[in-house]
């Protein structure tokens, strides 16, 4: 904003200058420059704490997709009872050795050595004999790893070892449950240290170049440190305490968010200091001044946000409800953090941490009204204003119809689910042996369906399965047989004519082998039509597995975004008509929120299928949702609190116009920081995230340059006064006629 001719006001002058209580002459007492201090070393304290608490995040987070799931789901009943049958309630990891011809008696005899070796390993519960495939170019070997060890520290000694026995001539993977779990938990290391760099460097760099300031920057990142420190202690109580779950992306998602909330919200505060720095020599008036006119949109934005994570709380998925009060949590932070921290570090530092562009007070100060004319000034926002002004209806015509045209796209995006040997992006040795098993072995060989159904039934449940064209082999669970299972037909003779299957509470347990690989479409597909099979026969019967926990969690997740979507739109809907007090304005502000969610859905859909990472999981669009709309009408809620504010005094269209010129650069900036926050997640390997960060960031940043800069104040200026409506404000002659305040 251009100004008068200003003189330099010496730091020293904001204590000593006379002036009055609102020049900031008045020298402030003591507990007002204790205050700040006070905060700082509170924070600090925060800090302290936090750190370190940050690495042990990992220990109560689990990337078990049956940890997740309703415990009224098929898979977990199975899942939960699968010890009452089995000697060792453990995890399979099915180690398959390959060759380019028929593996020799002589390295099959080395096989077998090497997997007796790996019975030795810490926390292998107990391994099977080397099972030969039929062509003889393959062999497979099971280890059950203990549900209770640390699933990716034994894989990772199942491969060192194997690494170091495995016969000549032979190639080795571990895969199975077990191999997938630990290669999803390597891609997800880099969450504590990569991550958190990248996200950092990232925001470092964009607020240099938008302050131009050696030190502002810092103190601005600081105050998201100490938010994201803040959230870890609180989230790491809850998950310790057994309150939320936690997994590997809801660590990530909340780093993000604390980060790109905090730093928005520090960015508020800061244009606010600045401008109010113009007003007054005293950084103690400006910091008063500046925290008066953030507190209501930090708070309004805030409390918007906050409310769109916890309607996750409604999720059947356990992994869904922990992100909600974990990243809402995030966000508190963000808020205590933005409202406390900065304004007490800028206090403190006053002008000089602005330095070299310190704000000078106007000697003769332009009146607010002629500052924000846009036809007086030149630069970018007056520019935009007067294109909104003069052609506020071609303006969002235009910007809709560009938004509608990418929203097309969005019909294509696949959200059906995803096989989990696609969940790691890159080398994955996990999803390298599932390939092995598919040449050689049926495809869910080592990882069958477990079938658990009422012993009067298990003859005609079991004659079901081996008729089916889908299912490579049969057998019960039999804890008296030397191999723990019983085939289905019972041998009538050898060692196996006297075993009978374990029963438990009535039930027996009954093992297929799927002759797709048990993370497939088809096994999922096979699955869904075996359950409904086998419901004619008893309806007490209950399918679980691998297979099993995918098909339920694909379903609560479609359940999911079916419910939640519609009540995150209500409640935010709700909240800003209170905000507002107007009825008309939230809904084109959640209207045009919900365009953007789809265009940005459109365009990601291009985005991956250039990519060639055209499936996605049902979580990814819910996700996408939750963080666009919530932090959509975030940006949307500082702009329309401004206008609001401009217009009760000035009028409409003056307000409008005089609203988008201040905030413009600001939420501007904020978009571009957040949009570079969520990028960050692309860092990790893991598909789910990165299909969330392209989302989020292309509609963060499609909110920021199209919505909240051209189609939310065209049309606004467009639809005139009635947009408050049922409020008169902006009417003529109806708004308050309000003094000029200082800004």
């Amino acid at each position: 904003m251009p100004s008068s001719p200003t003189r330099p006001v010496p730091e020293h002058a904001e204590d000593t200058k006379s002036a009055g209580p609102d020049a900031g002459g008045k020298r402030p007492g003591w507990v007002r420059r204790l205050i700040p201090v006070v905060l700082v070393l509170a924070w600090l304290g925060v800090m302290g704490v936090g750190g370190p608490t940050f690495g042990k995040l990992s220990d109560v987070v689990s990337n078990s997709q049956t940890d997740f799931l309703p415990v009224d789901s098929q898979a977990t009943q199975v899942q939960d009872r699968l010890g009452e049958f089995q000697d060792s309630d453990g995890v399979p990891a099915i180690v398959v050795m390959e060759s380019e011809n028929e593996i020799t008696p002589r390295q099959l005899r080395a096989i077998g050595t090497s997997a007796q070796a790996l019975g030795e390993i810490q926390d292998v519960l107990e391994v099977s004999p080397p099972i030969p495939s039929e062509d003889g170019k393959a062999v497979e070997i099971i280890a059950l790893v203990s549900s209770e060890a640390d699933t990716g520290t034994v894989v990772e000694h199942l491969r060192e070892r194997l690494a170091e026995d495995t016969p000549e001539g032979l190639s080795v993977a571990v895969t199975g449950p077990a191999g997938l779990v630990a290669d999803l938990s390597a891609a997800f290391a880099g969450i504590d240290g990569l991550l958190l760099i990248v996200a950092l460097v990232a925001v470092l760099v964009i607020l240099v170049i938008v302050y131009r300031s050696p030190l502002l920057p810092f103190l601005v990142l600081l105050t998201s440190v100490g938010a994201l420190c803040g959230a870890i202690i609180t989230v790491y109580f809850l998950a310790q305490q057994g309150w939320i779950d936690l997994s590997g992306q809801t660590q990530g998602i909340m780093s993000i968010v604390v980060i790109g909330a905090a730093t928005d919200y520090g960015l508020l505060y800061t244009a606010r200091f600045r401008e109010a720095l113009h007003h007054t020599p005293s950084r103690w008036t400006a910091t008063r001044m500046a925290w008066k006119g953030t507190v209501p949109a930090v708070l309004a934005s805030g409390t918007t946000v906050i409310a769109g994570l916890l309607c996750l709380l409604l999720s059947a998925l356990t992994s869904n409800r922990g992100v909600g009060p974990a990243t809402a949590m995030g966000v508190v932070f963000a808020i205590l953090a933005g409202l406390t921290l900065l304004p007490a570090l800028l206090a403190l530092f006053g002008r000089v941490a602005l330095w070299p562009q310190m704000p000078r007070v106007d000697e003769n100060p332009e009146t607010h009204e002629q500052a924000m004319n846009p036809y007086d000034h030149k630069g970018l926002w007056p520019s935009v204003a007067r294109l909104v002004d003069r052609r506020s209806r071609a303006v969002w015509l235009v910007s809709a119809v560009v938004l509608g045209a990418a929203a097309v796209g969005a019909s294509q995006l696949d959200a059906d689910g995803v096989p989990q040997s696609e969940f790691v992006l890159g080398e994955s040795e996990a999803r390298d042996g599932l390939a092995v098993i598919e040449r050689h072995f049926p495809g869910g060989a080592g990882d069958p369906v477990y079938v658990l159904t009422p012993q009067e039934d298990a003859q005609a449940v079991a004659e079901q399965l081996s008729q089916d064209d889908d299912v490579a082999s049969v057998a019960f669970t039999a804890q008296d047989s030397p191999n723990g299972t019983l085939p289905y037909p019972t041998p009538q003779g050898g060692p196996l004519a006297n075993a009978e299957p374990t029963v438990s509470n009535g039930d027996v347990l009954i093992q297929a082998t799927l002759t797709y690989a048990s993370d497939s479409e088809e096994a999922q597909a096979t699955v869904t039509r075996l359950r409904d099979d086998l419901a004619g026969i008893t309806p007490d019967a209950k399918i679980g597995g691998t297979t099993a926990v995918q098909v339920d969690t694909i379903a609560a997740s479609e359940r999911d975004r079916a419910l939640i979507i519609p009540i995150i739109l209500a409640v935010i809907l709700l909240i800003l008509m209170v905000l507002l007090r107007s009825i008309l304005m939230p809904v084109l502000l959640t209207a045009t929120t919900v365009l953007s969610f789809f265009s940005a859905l459109g365009v990601a859909t291009l985005v991956f299928h250039l990519m060639d990472i055209n499936q996605a999981d049902p979580t990814v669009p819910l996700f996408s949702f939750v963080f666009l709309v919530a932090l959509g009408i975030d940006y949307n809620i500082f702009l329309m609190s401004r206008v609001r504010e401009e217009v009760v005094t000035a009028g409409h269209r003056k307000g409008v116009l005089a609203g988008l010129i201040t905030t413009g650069g600001v939420i501007t900036s904020a978009g571009i920081v957040l949009a570079a926050t969520f990028a960050a997640l692309a860092v990790l390997p893991i598909l789910f995230l990165v299909q969330l960060a392209i989302i989020v960031t292309i509609g963060v940043l499609m909110d920021t340059i199209i919505v909240r800069s051209l189609l939310v104040p065209a049309l606004a200026l467009d639809l005139g006064p009635r947009s408050w409506w049922p409020s008169r404000v902006g009417t003529p002659g109806k708004h308050r006629a309000l003094p000029t305040m200082p800004r």
